[in-house]
């Protein structure tokens, strides 16, 4: 694209399934079972004090993070499909690459927490409640948010520095980070050098980390002679490798999806999967045969605090 006319533009405009009304419902009942679903975890755990536990301190932390990353795309587009508008402003999409990315690296990194959690308890019982103490749980999480900030602040401050044409097309509902840096018209080419750099380090390394955890759990299980407690803890972890499994398929569907496709109805259809149905899932895979969740769930709604 040459820089020809390089104005700072105030608005994008974002083609993704902005034009497709019936899509609303579709999208809306998803959107409102993740927040209501995430909502509940977070509202069980703190009621009921058998869960303040490092499991589902963790796991409170990853409903919230959810909830925010669902909600920092989806009521804009589900606005865009009401109105029939394709326009976000200026400040609106810096704001929301920002957001975005604070709080994808979040759960990115919650997620790698857990599995070291889990590596913990099957690997180490003994030592769990010794090595899993509040302020080490406390130092994962507040490391995991500053880490992602500081990404998603570096990130954002040098989009802002980029130079756009008139009438700019972002093929997503969202202002996704790779396509607005593609679509500049001043030179990308050091956006580009830490965009795929802080990608590798805060996307294999933390995924890394997760499949070492996961080899040693699997040699640890192996070494189980009861079948019933190979069970256990086979069940312990087989839920959170379902979420990882989910987060960096679909995570890694929309990157390749836009790098393959021009479409636009494409692309925005795997985002949806990454920033809908991902969160979605979470409460239902965490809670569904959870019976610490569902007693604390009983105890809330029958008011037994």
């Amino acid at each position: 694209m040459e820089p020809g006319n390089d104005t700072q533009i105030s608005e994008f405009f974002l083609l993704g399934l902005s034009e497709e009304p019936e899509l609303q419902p579709l999208i809306f009942g998803p959107f409102l079972i993740t927040v209501c679903g995430n909502l509940l975890i977070i509202l069980a755990t703190f009621s009921d004090s058998h869960l303040h536990t490092p499991m589902y301190f963790f796991l409170s932390n990853l409903s919230f993070v959810d909830i925010c990353l669902t909600s920092t795309t989806i009521p804009k587009m589900l606005v865009n499909i009401q109105t029939q508008s394709k326009v976000i402003t200026y400040a609106g999409c810096i704001s929301q690459i920002c957001v975005f990315t604070l709080f994808a690296g979040v759960d990115d990194c919650l997620l790698t927490v857990m599995a070291y959690d889990k590596y913990v308890a099957i690997c180490h019982p003994l030592h769990y409640m010794v090595i899993m103490n509040p302020w080490l749980c406390g130092k994962l999480v507040l490391a995991s948010w500053i880490m992602s900030l500081l990404y998603s602040l570096s990130q954002s401050l040098m989009a802002s520095q980029l130079s756009f044409c008139t009438h700019v097309e972002i093929p997503h509902f969202f202002c996704e980070l790779n396509q607005v840096i593609h679509l500049a018209c001043s030179d990308s080419f050091l956006n580009d050098i830490v965009m795929y750099f802080v990608a590798v380090l805060l996307g294999g390394g933390p995924l890394t980390g997760i499949l070492y955890s996961c080899c040693k759990i699997v040699s640890s299980i192996r070494a189980i002679s009861s079948a019933q407690g190979k069970y256990k803890a086979f069940s312990t972890c087989a839920s959170h490798l379902s979420i990882v499994s989910l987060f960096y398929c679909t995570g890694l569907g929309v990157y390749l999806s836009a790098a393959t496709t021009s479409s636009s109805h494409s692309s925005a259809a795997a985002s949806v999967m990454y920033t809908v149905v991902t969160p979605m899932l979470n409460p239902f895979i965490y809670s569904l045969r959870n019976r610490d969740i569902k007693r604390a769930l009983k105890i809330v709604f029958r008011g037994k605090l």
